[in-house]
């Protein structure tokens, strides 16, 4: 271990700025030690990237703060944040994300494998290491990495000045959501809505809660009330959506999609007074949609697309300029074949032809004329016979009251239960005639390994393009469709987890995606550690899910059969 950091950057005050490099290594500091994993080749270049270790007996959190996974997750998260708040307005960059507390690179809190103390805390960090011009600024340098750092370690990461009540409220809502979480499927529900939920949020780019004296908290309606019991907060009482299909009706603007996007973001657990809290759905949770102009490689759409005019093989169906109505087609199968059992889908971002067909259409298109095979007549069976429930905000087709087990209406931010009713306006005949009743097997592929290459001029190229794109290789994966994708580092993450499939094996043309995937979540079940086995960047861990909607959307992709 190095000594001395103060006087080497001294001595390198005024050298060329590459000289910076020589910084790498770990260095013993006061109270903890500062590892410098990869210098800064110039002014211009990405950041250093450094860690912070701190032992446990000088970071001192309780062991009840820390005792298992996703308590460790939740101080993480919690620290993480803390040490973001500490650096701001600094040449000192912590990922910290949002509203949602994933397992990031950024903070871990050590739980003794691989000989790590139990209870240190390591955060990764990146710096802006100063200069004059292309020379080092020695001084500069020393005031952000030997005094600047050394207070952000004592004020965020030591328990002793940090608020106890605080830091235990940050840990406990976190258990709890995951507890309600791991809770749903024994009691037959795809997710929960606690009483007094906030739901709408300030903006389209700030996820924070809506405030002020308009905002209608959520009362679940009697006929859905549930009541959970939580390791911290007690019973709790909210709405749990049942299994099966369940249709969200009411008019224009009075919350059925903000209903929904609360939903699809359940599969996460958030911060404290976030309003969702206790808003969660189980993990295999995809959000579904039309995407134009999206590749389609080698999916079997037939159970949607029974012909097209053009002799393609719908059962083995490949694209690269996809449109509407296909493009969910293959979204949704991909989604099935990567593991999913509850689908959420928005009318708002659906595509009509491939969600509703009414009777006066089919008697003025005759079904051998119209190769789509409407959603409406496949929703039942992908429930009973492969056990896929679906959540569908639906305000303009009546239709769906057929096939729905249950029916919410949203009134001004208010749910009630019009199952009866709805069943009732079922019974009055509409003429319409089902064209389907079985959703067949979904066929699995196997990718070719050699065609998910991160590689350029034998170097690996991960980088998101903020949360719009993905940079892979020589390829940008376009993700803005992909819904359930929080911040940045999440499509890092996702990059990685990528890479991680090919370069452990688990892709390797003979096992299907589902099979790799499996394997993927067997070694990232330890965390963002086992992605920095390999990386260390700001990235946090991906769901399989978003994995899959990435790999499908590479345009380089190819499969088996």
């Amino acid at each position: 271990m190095r000594t001395g950091l103060a006087e080497e950057l001294r001595r390198l005050d005024g050298a060329s700025y590459g000289r910076y490099k020589s910084l790498t290594g770990t260095w013993r500091m006061p109270g903890f030690t500062l590892e410098v994993v990869r210098g800064q080749a110039d002014p211009f270049a990405p950041p250093a990237r450094v860690a912070v270790h701190v032992p446990a007996e000088r970071a001192g959190f309780p062991g009840e703060l820390r005792n298992c996974p996703v308590r460790r997750r939740a101080l993480a998260g919690y620290l993480a944040r803390q040490a973001a708040d500490a650096a701001a307005r600094t040449p000192v960059h912590v990922d910290c994300g949002r509203q949602e507390v994933l397992d990031r690179a950024s903070c871990r809190i050590g739980d003794g494998r691989g000989g790590e103390e139990p209870g240190a805390v390591t955060v990764r960090m990146g710096v802006e290491l100063l200069g004059r011009g292309r020379r080092i600024d020695g001084r500069a340098a020393e005031d952000v990495l030997c005094r600047l750092l050394p207070r952000l370690v004592e004020r965020a990461l030591c328990y002793a000045s940090l608020d106890a009540a605080e830091v235990r409220r940050f840990v406990d809502t976190v258990e709890d959501a995951d507890a309600l979480r791991r809770a749903l499927e024994p009691l037959g529900l795809v997710a929960f809505v606690a009483d007094g939920a906030v739901l709408p949020r300030r903006s389209g780019v700030d996820e924070r809660p809506l405030t002020g004296p308009g905002v209608v908290p959520f009362a679940s309606p009697d006929a859905f009330r549930v009541a959970v019991d939580l390791p911290n907060a007690g019973r709790v009482t909210g709405m749990g959506v049942p299994e099966g299909v369940t249709l969200i009706v009411g008019g224009g603007f009075h919350g059925k999609s903000t209903l929904l996007r609360a939903l699809e973001a359940g599969v996460w657990d958030h911060v404290p007074d976030d309003g969702r809290e206790l808003t969660v759905s189980r993990t295999d949770t995809v959000k579904i949609r039309a995407e134009d102009g999206r590749r389609i490689e080698r999916v079997d759409v037939h159970a949607f697309v029974s012909h097209l005019p053009s002799g393609a093989d719908t059962a083995d169906f490949s694209t690269d300029n996809a449109s509407g109505s296909t493009s969910q087609a293959a979204s949704l199968v991909e989604a099935v074949e990567a593991g999913a059992r509850t689908l959420l889908i928005d009318e708002d971002t659906a595509a009509t032809n491939l969600m509703i067909r009414d009777a006066r259409m089919q008697a003025l298109v005759a079904k051998d004329r119209e190769p789509l095979t409407p959603f409406v007549d496949l929703a039942r069976s992908l429930h009973r016979d492969h056990g896929v429930s679906t959540v569908l905000v639906m305000g303009g087709s009546g239709d769906y009251m057929d096939v729905a087990d249950h029916v919410l209406m949203m009134d001004a931010y208010r749910p009630s239960d019009v199952t009866a009713r709805a069943r009732e306006l079922a019974r009055v005949p509409t003429g319409r005639k089902a064209e389907a009743d079985a959703f067949p097997a979904v066929t699995h592929r196997r990718p070719a390994p050699a065609s998910v290459d991160s590689l350029v001029r034998g170097r690996s190229r991960v980088r998101a393009r903020g949360t719009d794109a993905l940079a892979f290789g020589e390829e940008q994966v376009d993700v803005r469709a992909v819904e359930q994708i929080p911040d940045r580092g999440y499509v890092t993450g996702i990059g990685f987890a990528m890479e991680l499939l090919v370069r452990r094996g688990h892709l390797d043309g003979k096992r299907t995606l589902a099979e790799a995937l499996d394997l993927l979540d067997r070694e990232l079940a330890g965390g963002a550690v086992e992605l920095l086995a390999v990386y260390d960047d700001d990235c946090a861990v991906p769901r399989r899910h978003e994995v899959a909607a990435a790999l499908n959307r590479l345009r380089s992709l190819r499969v088996n059969r």
